[in-house]
Formats: structure tokens, C-alpha cells, sequence
């Protein structure tokens, strides 16, 4: 007999049962009935105890009447749809969210790049500018750690703790170096909503004790509302061998010069921190796409360009010595550039070329001098034309690296809908002092550059073999036409900096002849800009603190083809304050006190105020405030300075001088102690928080055992700019002073006779440095060291006169190693000094550091290193 085939297959069977099961689901759920006997009670099958025991704002979750989810004991009868919303981060933004990418470079006046109508040839960004805006009167607070507090939040840099840099911090509220919880930084509110967060580069927003392996994380940009970091905690770095960061934790560059007595001849062929910095961005954005391509992201991207040191790879320096761009000056440059940029628009017509060394001798600061160039003799002019170079050669070679993240934007797509931010964040530094240097840790020490040995140095600036810094005359003229630089946060040459955005979705159909903005703007304005373009707002309340409202307005307004370079600005008033400098601009108008940053002079209700009509007066040439018919007016700025004050915490004003400063009382986690125990091959310690032996007697104490063949370094603290080591090479023990870097400064000690070590033994090696402060070399203070090995007089004693430094050994990076010498080595002696003079042939156990009796200082020299760290 035939069986007769059904036509319903065991699949489609299935299939049939599980859609009568669902259909019967969906009506019981929708008619409010559910399966299992439960009917409309959803407690039904649910304990008194559980049910007595539900928290409220879990009670929804078992009433019958909710919409979207249910729960019962079994899971096949609870409803979760449409609940992944409490259980996911907020996403409140639409698909067109714009991305944001921020180039901050530092140190920069208006007068420096080519789009402004500097010399500095800037190819990205005159690209970006072609298909953007050019802000010509955007602001900042004339330096680093407050400037970038400002983008960081939107608050003014008093309501973020960060009155100066964070080395400078008081105790105030509106100078603690903490940003406060009632700030939340603009980059944790993009993160909640949505945002994908990256910080490269330099950040100097960490205070000093917490710049360390086990320091406080708190202020660290990861726990600053980004998800990567990388870059260097510090105010400047070498760009050859810098100190950094990746996320939370020390780490050291992925490569180094090829030669360190023969620095790379060009980028191609060696480390340089732009070209890492823009890898690690593109790694970074690569990455973010390949997992998350929905999430917008924002990015800044902080290059040590133009901060000093200038490290400007060889062949980017010799474009600008061929055409000898600089060739004629910097008082011939600063007359050419304002007739330039008056020519492109970028000031008025009529706008005034300011006075250089204009301030009073009992007000201004000697170090913030220009020498006049004609005063120079040929030698010393082209030294000084050299310095220029170096330092343009800098700036394009980092803009020709940013560069390739926009190549990259556009190759995948991303370009037309980001947010393009180029800027710098504060005047061109004036740090370099009249004369400039080789290498400024010599003038952070107070130790005199000599013009015969700084010409040795000539043809290597810019390479690893230099820390250089260029002379204030250049300051003067890269901020052309203001008055001042870096510091001075009531002139224009401090704050106002150059600024291009470029939207290409918005700004591309934008005429090419309206693409100058000239109203007036400043960093706290950023934030609201960005929240305004992107469509959400800063919360009120967050973590439970009510939040500090912004300080600034939104620019959004000047990016479409309805404004034009003249539009009035939306922005009404704006106070500057800095180091006992102070300032007003309100409704087109400016006010000033006379008076230099750093000075101690106090006697502020003493000082002078003078008056602008910054609306005519572009360059604030012209001093109002003794003309008839201003007094009313002058007043009326002086009154809303003191408003904002108090608006800002912006109170007590500071001049005091750098070294008092320097030596106020901070909370530091480490309670002092004179001995510091180090354990070999770990992280580098930063300066700030290692071992502090300057201007005091001390010893450094290696112990180990184990002894087979030992060589290699026991410890080494500093670079080749200054520092000092202890290393065992052949069959000596060597302990070398390198002071500052000098030639014939690098006292060096010798103990033979390591040859006959017993393996069975444990050692200790000495050095013994006895400081003798009655007797000093310019600023060095003498001592006695003395090397020998305890217990074993057998090996002899070895002895000599040395100078130390009386400031610290390195301005950020190259911190104290045991067992190895990190970044930019003390020395190029080293027995293996490719694997950084890695110690090997013996178990080193550990080294400690002994410092005898309280610290004589040679405060001045110490304080000018700090301060050069702005």
C-alpha cells in the first residue's frame, strides 16, 4: 500500500506551531491577558515576600499596565522589547552629527603663517583656509595651561582653577590647578552623548605631583571625558626624544635618531613627535571606523609645534635658508608682514604697526627686551636668522603632517561633514629672552649663552644636538603688528591668535572674496560653537553638581555665506587676566593696566590704565585715556574689569616674581623624606617627583650581587642638555656630571678594578657629592665627589671638583631610570648604548638616593625654568 505524502514538512510544522504561539502571545499581551494562568494580576504567581520586597523604581517592571516589558519567574512569559534603552549608553545624536577635529598648536602670534600673510609656509592649512573662514580677532588667554582649560570646558580659566600653568597654582579658588566638578569638560558631554573622544599630543592641565607613574589619575585626559590619549603630560617636550603617555601610562617613543651624534638628515629616516603624533591619530581614527563608523568623533590633536624646543628636521629648515626668508631680520620682517597682511585684509586699512620695548624701564621686565637688530654684528645676526629658520621649518613640517589625517578624511568619506579647527593658544613666546639660546635649560639654570659657543651650533639647530630657543625679537615680530607676546594678556600680541574653520559642508559654498571674519571672539567661545553646531546642550546638573553656566557665545552665526568679514559680533565682553596682567574688551572697546607679568611690584591701584578703541584701532596704537572727553568711558571699563573679576574668581591678582611662586607650599601625596629607594628597569620618574638633590649635599648608593661580567648603567638622571649617571663600562666604575650639556663642563670620575668583583659578594658603589655653596661658577654651585665601593678600600677612592646645577636637569621628559638611560641619553659612552646602556653581568638589587641637609637654591635660575614652561 501507498503512503500518501503529507504536505505540511516537519519545518513548516514547526513553523506553524511557533507563529499560532506567537499570534496567541501577542493578542493575551495585547489584551492585557497573560499566559500561564497569570491573567491580568502580574503578581500573581510572584511570593508576599518578593512582592513586599520590590524597590520603587523596579515596581514598573511588574505592573500590568506597562508598555514595553514585564517580569515573571519565567523568562518565556517576560517581555523586555524595546527596554535596551535603559540598559545603553545615551546616543541622543543624529546620524548627520558633524565630526571635530582640533589642531591647537601652541606658541604662535597672527603675524607667523602664510594664510595670515606670514612667511611660514603652512600648506594645510592654507588649503583648509581656502575652503573655510579666517578669524583675524580670535582671542586667548596669552597662555598654555588656561588657554586649553578654556577649550577643555567653556568656562573662563579662573572658574577652572587655572589662573596661570599649572607649576604656579596657589591655592585660590580661581588658581588651584584643579579643574573644578561644577566645570565638566566639554569632551565628557560629547562621550555621553555618543561621541567617540581623542586627545594627541600636549595637555600641561596635570598638576606636577600627579605627573607621575603612581600619581593621582584624576586630571588625567582619560578620566577627562576621552577615550585615548597620547601625547605628554608636561609644557613642552623634545621632540626627538620625548616623555609619554599612551592612555594611563608611561611609555617610551616607538623609535629614536638613528645616530644621536649624527641626528636624521630628514623625517624619513628617523623619529620626530609630529610624525608619531599624527600615526597614533590616524591609528586611533582607523580603528574607531573599522569597529564603530555610526559614532561621530572628536579629536584634538595638540602637536609640541611651535613650542619650544625647536626641532625642525633638516631638510625642512634648509627650504627656508635657500630662499633666506628671514635673511633681513626680524625688524624687516615685522614691516613687511604688516604691509601683507593689510594688503589680504586681515587688518584694516590705516591699522597702526606698533612700538617694540615701549614699556618704561620701572615697569617693563629686562628679559623681555629686543635688541635692536642693527645693534647686532654679522656673526650674531645670522645665528639669530638661523633660529628663525629652524623654527618655520618646524611649523610646516608638523602642518605637512596634519596633512595626512586630512588626506585621510577625504580618501574615506569624512571630510566634507568635519569640523576643522586650526589655532594656537597664545602669542609667540618671548621666553627665549634677548638673545636666545642653544640650549634654554642654560637659562632656566641662570648659566650665561655665549654667542662663541652657540656658533658651534649653528649648522646642527633645530637636530637632536639642540634645545633651542629663538631671541624675543622674533617674538615680537611673529606677532606683528600688537605689542608684546606670550605672557602679556592685556596686548594683543599675547592673546590674539590665529584661528581658521573649515566645515566644508557648510563653508566650501562660501564666496571666496567673504572668507575673513573679523568679529571679535575668544577661546571660551569654542565650546558653545561646537554644542551649537552639533545641537545638544551643557547640562545644568551633572553628577549631581549644578554646573558653572559658559562663559562664552556660540560663533556658529559667522559660518554661512549671511555674514560677512564686518557682521557685528554676538560677543559683549571679555576680561583677561594673567600674572598680574589685566585687561577689558566690551562692545568694541579696550582697556589695559600697565604693568609686566612676573614683576613683584605690586601697587595695582597705582598703576596706569589705558584706553582703545579697538573697533578703529585694530593694533591699539593709539592710547585714549588722557585725551579729553574718555574719562567716563575709561572708568566704565575699569568697573566692568572688576565686575567680570568677580564673576571669574579673578581675584587676588598676582605679579608675584617666579621665584615666589615657585616655592609656595603645594599638597604633594609623598610626605618628604631624604632617602628615595629605586628598583631597576622601572618607568622613568619624572623630575617633579624624583629625588631632589639640587643645591644639597647627597650620595647615590648602587647595592648588587650575582657578579658575573657587569656593564651597563646603575642610574642616570637627565639628558644631554644636563644630567648626571653612574655606569659600569670594561672594568670601570664611572660616575659623569654632564653640566648642561657644556663640553668641557662633563666631569667624569673613574674607579678601576671592577675586573676583580667576586661573584659570591654583595657590593655597594658610591658616589658622595659633598656641596660646598660659599664657592660658585657664575651660577653653579662647586662640590667634591667622591667614588669608591663601602667595605672594600681595596678598589681605592677617586675624587674631583665638579659644578652642579642649582635648577632641575630637564625642563619635561628624561626622568630618573636605575638599571637603564631612557629617552635622550646623559652620554653616548655607554658600553651598550644602542639597548640604552641596559644593565647586564650582575643582579642590581637597588639604587638609593641619599640627599644631606636642607637645599640651598639658587631660586631665579630655578624659576625661569619653570616659568619657560608656559
Amino acid at each position: 500500500m501507498t503512503r500518501r505524502k503529507s504536505i505540511f514538512t516537519k519545518p513548516t510544522l514547526y513553523l506553524i506551531v511557533w507563529a499560532i504561539s506567537a499570534l496567541a502571545i501577542g493578542c493575551n499581551q495585547k489584551s492585557g491577558k497573560m499566559l500561564n494562568g497569570i491573567g491580568e494580576n502580574a503578581r500573581a504567581n510572584l511570593p508576599q515576600a518578593f512582592l513586599d520586597s520590590i524597590p520603587e523604581d523596579m515596581v514598573k517592571w511588574y505592573d500590568d499596565d506597562i508598555d514595553n516589558g514585564e517580569i515573571r519567574i519565567d523568562v518565556r512569559d517576560s517581555l523586555s522589547v524595546a527596554n535596551w534603552d535603559d540598559f545603553s549608553p545615551t546616543d541622543t545624536l543624529k546620524k548627520t552629527a558633524p565630526n571635530i577635529l582640533f589642531i591647537l598648536y601652541d606658541d604662535t602670534g597672527l603675524g607667523a603663517w602664510s594664510p595670515y600673510g606670514g612667511s611660514i609656509r603652512m600648506p594645510t592649512l592654507d588649503l583648509l583656509a581656502n575652503e573655510g573662514l579666517i578669524y583675524t580677532q580670535w582671542h586667548t588667554t596669552a597662555l598654555c595651561s588656561p588657554t586649553r582649560s578654556t577649550i577643555m570646558t567653556g568656562r573662563n580659566h579662573h572658574l577652572n582653577g587655572m589662573a596661570s600653568i599649572t607649576e604656579t597654582a596657589d591655592g585660590f579658588p580661581g588658581a588651584n590647578g584643579r579643574v573644578p566638578d561644577n566645570c565638566v569638560p566639554f569632551a565628557q558631554v560629547l562621550q555621553d552623548n555618543g561621541y567617540s573622544t581623542f586627545w594627541i599630543g600636549k595637555n600641561h592641565n596635570v598638576p606636577e605631583t600627579d605627573v607621575a607613574p603612581g600619581g593621582y589619575r584624576g586630571e588625567w585626559p582619560c578620566q577627562q571625558g576621552f577615550d585615548r590619549f597620547y601625547g605628554f603630560l608636561g609644557g613642552e617636550t623634545n621632540n626627538w626624544y620625548p616623555d609619554l603617555v599612551e592612555d594611563n601610562r608611561f611609555v617610551e617613543a616607538p623609535s629614536t635618531p638613528n645616530d644621536s651624534k649624527n641626528p636624521v638628515a630628514n623625517p624619513e629616516e628617523g623619529y620626530h613627535l609630529s610624525k608619531d603624533l599624527t600615526d597614533k591619530a590616524l591609528e586611533m581614527l582607523k580603528n574607531q571606523q573599522a569597529s564603530n563608523p555610526h559614532k561621530p568623533w572628536y579629536m584634538w590633536f595638540c602637536p609640541g609645534a611651535n613650542h619650544a624646543p625647536h626641532h625642525s628636521p633638516p631638510s625642512y629648515t634648509k627650504e627656508y635658508i635657500d630662499d633666506e626668508t628671514f635673511a633681513e631680520g626680524y625688524k624687516v620682517y615685522r614691516d613687511t608682514i604688516h604691509k601683507r597682511m593689510l594688503e589680504k585684509g586681515i587688518l584694516p586699512e590705516g591699522t597702526a604697526l606698533t612700538d617694540v620695548n615701549f614699556l618704561d624701564t620701572s615697569i617693563g621686565n629686562p628679559l623681555d627686551t629686543i635688541t635692536p637688530w642693527d645693534d647686532l654684528d654679522t656673526t650674531t645676526q645670522a645665528l639669530y636668522v638661523r633660529m628663525a629658520e629652524v623654527y618655520a621649518g618646524f611649523s610646516t613640517y608638523t602642518d605637512v603632517q596634519v596633512g595626512r589625517i586630512i588626506d585621510y578624511l577625504k580618501e574615506t568619506g569624512q571630510y566634507e561633514n568635519t569640523i576643522i579647527l586650526y589655532a594656537a593658544d597664545n602669542g609667540a613666546s618671548g621666553e627665549g629672552s634677548p638673545s636666545g639660546s642653544v640650549n634654554e635649560n642654560k637659562f632656566f639654570n641662570g648659566y650665561p649663552d655665549l654667542l662663541e659657543e652657540n656658533m658651534k651650533y649653528m649648522d646642527v639647530l633645530g637636530t637632536a644636538e639642540t634645545y633651542n630657543h629663538f631671541p624675543t625679537g622674533w617674538a615680537a615680530a611673529f606677532s606683528t603688528p600688537f605689542k608684546m607676546f606670550k605672557r602679556y594678556s592685556q596686548f594683543a600680541g599675547g592673546t590674539n591668535d590665529p584661528l581658521v574653520i573649515t566645515w566644508p559642508r557648510h563653508t566650501r559654498r562660501i564666496n571666496d572674496e567673504n572668507r575673513i571674519r573679523h568679529q571679535y571672539h575668544h577661546s571660551v567661545d569654542i565650546v558653545p560653537t561646537l554644542l551649537d553646531a552639533i545641537g545638544i546642550e551643557m547640562p545644568k546638573v551633572y553628577n549631581g553638581v549644578v554646573q558653572k553656566d559658559l562663559s562664552g557665545v556660540s560663533m556658529l552665526y559667522t559660518i554661512n555665506d549671511t555674514c560677512t568679514a564686518n557682521t557685528p559680533t554676538k560677543k559683549e565682553v571679555q576680561y583677561y587676566c594673567m600674572l598680574g596682567t589685566r585687561g577689558i574688551w566690551k562692545d568694541g572697546w579696550k582697556a589695559i593696566e600697565l604693568h609686566a607679568p612676573t614683576s613683584g611690584k605690586g601697587n595695582f591701584s597705582d598703576e596706569g590704565w589705558e584706553l582703545y578703541d579697538v573697533a578703529n584701532d585694530r593694533s591699539e596704537s593709539r592710547n585714549l585715556a588722557d585725551e579729553e572727553g574718555y574719562e567716563g568711558k575709561l572708568q566704565e571699563m575699569i568697573d566692568t574689569w572688576y565686575e567680570q573679576a568677580a564673576i571669574n574668581n579673578a581675584l587676588p591678582l598676582d605679579d608675584r616674581s617666579a621665584d615666589e611662586l615657585l616655592t609656595i607650599e603645594r599638597p604633594n601625596p609623598e610626605p618628604p623624606r631624604y632617602t628615595h629607594r629605586y628598583y631597576p628597569y622601572t618607568a622613568a620618574v619624572p623630575e617633579g617627583v624624583a629625588a631632589n638633590i639640587r643645591g644639597r649635599s647627597y650620595s647615590i648608593e648602587a647595592t648588587m650581587d650575582d657578579i658575573s661580567d657587569p656593564e651597563g648603567v646603575l642610574f642616570a638622571h637627565g639628558s644631554r642638555f644636563g644630567g648626571h649617571t653612574m655606569y659600569m663600562s670594561g672594568d670601570s666604575l664611572i660616575y659623569l656630571y654632564n653640566f648642561l650639556g657644556i663640553d668641557y663642563k662633563q666631569y667624569k670620575v673613574y674607579l678601576t678594578g671592577m675586573d676583580q668583583l667576586d661573584s659570591d659578594t654583595e657590593y655597594k658603589f658610591i658616589a658622595d657629592v659633598e656641596i660646598d655653596t660659599s664657592l660658585t661658577t657664575d651660577t653653579a654651585f662647586v662640590g667634591t665627589v667622591k667614588l669608591y665601593v663601602e667595605g672594600h678600600s681595596s678598589f681605592g677612592i677617586d675624587s674631583s671638583l665638579i659644578n652642579t646645577q642649582p635648577a632641575k636637569f630637564t625642563l619635561s621628559g628624561d626622568g630618573l631610570c636605575v638599571g637603564y638611560d631612557s629617552a635622550d641619553a646623559i652620554t653616548t659612552d655607554y658600553p651598550n648604548f644602542e639597548e640604552q646602556g641596559r644593565f647586564e653581568g650582575a643582579t642590581l638589587k637597588f639604587v638609593e638616593v641619599k640627599a644631606r641637609g636642607e637645599a640651598r637654591r639658587n631660586l631665579k635660575a630655578e624659576a625661569r625654568r619653570m616659568m619657560m614652561r608656559q
